[in-house]
């Protein structure tokens, strides 16, 4: 990883703060999405205190504006001329249905159109590099999530965990075609199950629910892996040469895995492929 360019979405917390800490141990230049300013100042120290390469670098933007994912696109063109990994790592549950700037729902809008039109904006930087990886991260969650592609924006009815996996199903569907139109060149695409994760990932929906996520937390976190151990598939995507030819998969514990079939099948890649294109004014180059 020495010297190769990364720009990791969400690396402020969680896993993909732990995924940033190690990249920079291991020599990597970090370009590190945020939202929140403290969060990312405090996520920032301790990745610069890891990094044995180039300093890393705040990039901060708001991924529910389709305006922040573009401001976000031309930050990384203006500090690099290459990328050789894309991790697509952002993402959000919510307990009720909100709306983003652009009048999306909130979750399909951070959770996929967001990854869907960041990827396309760098892919022109991503074939400049030798072997360039996108790696986004998934979710068994995705098992309780099948797409209604006749109601993406979740108007007819809301359930938390349901949203979260349909977000999660379109991350593996947008892999699966991406791979598929991305066959006969250098790059490759590939999304990652990390795990349970002891996270803050459902909080910030309220004092009544917060309390219910920590009082979870309590009883199930002594089960449930650390963020440092949930971010080892990402690594292993990001990094191994032992899947640099892999692509269109999904992995779980560093190994691939069957995810299911409502997340892979061609004719709902394609159609969900074109709504985005649609929803996000963007078509790939």
């Amino acid at each position: 990883m020495k010297d190769k360019t990364i720009l990791i979405t969400g690396g402020s917390s969680g896993i993909g703060r732990a995924t940033a800490v190690e990249l920079a141990s291991r020599g990597a230049r970090l370009l590190v999405q945020g939202r929140t300013p403290e969060r990312c100042e405090e996520a920032m120290d301790e990745i610069r205190r890891s990094a044995t390469g180039a300093p890393p670098e705040l990039l901060q933007a708001d991924l529910s504006s389709l305006a922040g994912v573009r401001s976000l696109a031309e930050a990384v063109s203006e500090r690099t001329d290459h990328l050789d990994v894309l991790l697509n790592n952002a993402g959000l549950t919510l307990s009720s249905r909100q709306l983003t700037d652009d009048g999306f729902e909130k979750t399909f809008g951070v959770n996929h159109l967001a990854p869907f039109l960041l990827t396309g904006l760098l892919l022109p930087l991503l074939r400049r590099s030798p072997a360039p990886r996108i790696v986004t991260v998934a979710s068994e969650g995705h098992r309780f999530g099948k797409l209604d592609l006749d109601d993406l924006q979740n108007e007819r009815r809301y359930a938390m965990l349901r949203v979260y996996g349909q977000s999660k199903t379109a991350n593996i569907l947008f892999t699966v075609e991406l791979a598929r139109r991305l066959e006969g060149t250098n790059v490759t695409a590939n999304c990652l199950h990390p795990g349970m994760i002891k996270s803050n990932l459902g909080r910030g929906n309220g004092a009544l629910l917060d309390r219910v996520h920590d009082a979870i937390g309590i009883v199930l976190y002594p089960f449930f892996k650390t963020a440092e151990q949930g971010a080892q598939t990402s690594l292993h995507l990001v990094a191994s040469p032992d899947v640099a030819d892999a692509s269109g998969r999904y992995f779980a514990n560093k190994r691939p895995s069957r995810p299911s079939a409502h997340a892979t099948n061609p004719e709902t890649a394609g159609r969900l492929w074109a709504i985005s294109e649609q929803l996000t004014e963007f078509s790939y180059p």
